[in-house]
């Protein structure tokens, strides 16, 4: 029901329609929703950053970003495809935690309830919080055996013990592979850069297998290479996502709990993600928005841009209702 009789622009009964300035904040302007039937695409934030070692703030990240995707229109102008007319998308809320102080607690609650949403036939795109919340989500929705990773990151995030726990921001995916949950032949890293403590902090990625694309490198050869390159680490299993937004240079993401200089610009960023188009893609994240350490809203602009270019990954996995298809050019909303 509709408060307003809306009689000069009835095309504004569609709320992504209206002026973006009005109405309630919600994911893109998605309906927030409980009740998970026909909802192909379920955006969720994750008010978390108990996995912090250094800066914390990723707690008031999905409030940030959900707000600046009030600012997303609903064609992308750069592919000319309309995505809410191939998925429905809603807003599936926050995953509220009752123990945000105990990680391993918290971490089963983010777990549970992406379950429950996976159990509902839903692909989720999540908002963070702290790269800590990659586990638990792989945990709930790869039980059914290793799937590979596209992970864009300035770290590994393939760490071990760090002053007294092994399940912070800087080692989940360490800890997703000895669980079983990755493949790590079929997990790329993409960007990673910035200074280290030790020379062999990533020790865990080389010698599990995973390919890392060090940002020299990326910077040799360029975003459309290190797609391709994804794409055939990837190969054609089950593909889980992972988007830190330190992976930007500093420049264009200030609010983030460690940031690298020499990264990513966001264009690059943009045109890697869609260039990701044929990837089997189970779920993704877009994590580390802090807010209390950005610059006016500019990182979670970011955020939101990005979280808009990565539905593309869900289409390949939904189940459309009758008349709509995952075409290619889906894929690449």
């Amino acid at each position: 029901m509709t408060l307003k009789d809306l009689k000069r622009y009835p095309e504004m009964a569609e709320p992504q329609l209206r002026p973006r300035y009005s109405g309630v904040a919600t994911f893109f302007r998605t309906p927030l929703v409980d009740d998970l039937n026909n909802v192909d695409i379920g955006v969720i934030g994750v008010p978390f950053d108990g996995g912090v070692t250094n800066r914390t703030g990723t707690r008031h990240g999905p409030r940030a970003v959900r707000e600046q995707t009030t600012l997303v229109r609903r064609v992308n102008q750069a592919t000319g495809v309309t995505p809410f007319d191939l998925v429905r998308v809603a807003d599936c809320g926050d995953a509220f935690l009752e123990a945000p102080y105990e990680l391993m607690g918290a971490h089963k609650e983010i777990e549970d309830f992406f379950a429950k949403i996976k159990s509902a036939g839903t692909t989720t795109l999540a908002v963070g919080g702290d790269h800590s919340i990659s586990l638990p989500i792989l945990r709930a929705i790869a039980k059914d055996g290793p799937v590979g990773m596209v992970h864009i990151d300035a770290h590994c995030d393939t760490g071990d013990d760090y002053l007294g726990s092994k399940f912070h921001h800087g080692a989940p995916f360490s800890r997703a592979v000895e669980e079983g949950l990755l493949d790590p032949k079929r997990v790329i890293q993409i960007g990673i850069r910035g200074s280290i403590n030790h020379k062999d902090m990533w020790k865990f990625s080389h010698e599990s297998g995973m390919r890392v694309v060090y940002m020299e490198e990326l910077h040799d050869k360029g975003w459309k290479w290190a797609a391709e390159e994804a794409r055939k680490i990837a190969g054609l299993g089950k593909t889980y996502l992972s988007f830190d937004i330190d992976s930007l240079d500093p420049v264009f993401a200030p609010g983030t709990g460690t940031p690298e200089s020499g990264g990513i610009t966001m264009i690059e960023a943009q045109r890697m993600i869609r260039a990701l188009d044929g990837i089997d893609f189970i779920g993704a994240d877009m994590v580390e928005v802090s807010p209390p350490f950005d610059n006016g809203t500019i990182t979670a602009q970011c955020g939101a841009a990005l979280s808009a270019n990565a539905r593309q990954w869900a289409t390949a996995s939904c189940d459309f209702s009758p008349g709509h298809s995952a075409s290619s050019a889906a894929r690449r909303c």
